[in-house]
């Protein structure tokens, strides 16, 4: 299952040919992700349960990025769509996968995968998911994404 988060593409986001700058997809989808998974927001969906207030047991990072961009990205007055998945939850960590679509989710503009990893705020070292994480997790743990560069060549 995954879960479309709508993300507003704002006028600092496009660069000087009129379409989303390659960094700025990146903020995107930790727009999408702090929606996806950090409590506190209303109307936030079961997903979001990491607290990221002041004071918060967990700190997240992220280990690793990698985007493969589709087609330019242009501004659009409607939010677009990032559908965001799972695509593997490990001890500490997840990896989160994203499709960036258009508006009516007809156009794939690119796909991603961010490795998130937990940590204890106090100690600064990785802390095990939790089982009410998993809980709320697992239902939208998919097939992770799979890389155009990762494919093999015939």
């Amino acid at each position: 299952m995954r879960l479309p988060v709508p993300v507003l593409v704002r006028w600092s986001d496009l660069d000087a040919y009129g379409h989303v700058n390659n960094a700025s997809l990146l903020t995107l989808l930790e727009e999408a992700r702090i929606v996806a998974f950090w409590a506190g927001s209303e109307g936030a969906p079961a997903t979001a349960i990491i607290d990221a207030g002041a004071g918060a047991s967990t700190v997240t990072v992220i280990a690793r990025q990698e985007a493969e961009y589709l087609a330019e990205i242009p501004h659009h007055r409607e939010p677009i769509i990032v559908e965001t998945w799972i695509g593997q939850l490990g001890g500490a960590s997840m990896d989160v996968c994203y499709e960036v679509r258009s508006p009516d989710a007809s156009q794939l503009y690119a796909r991603a995968q961010t490795t998130v990893v937990m940590l204890d705020a106090a100690s600064g070292e990785p802390r095990r998911l939790t089982a009410e994480e998993r809980r709320a997790w697992e239902p939208f743990v998919e097939a992770p994404i799979v890389f155009r560069r990762g494919a093999k060549q015939t």
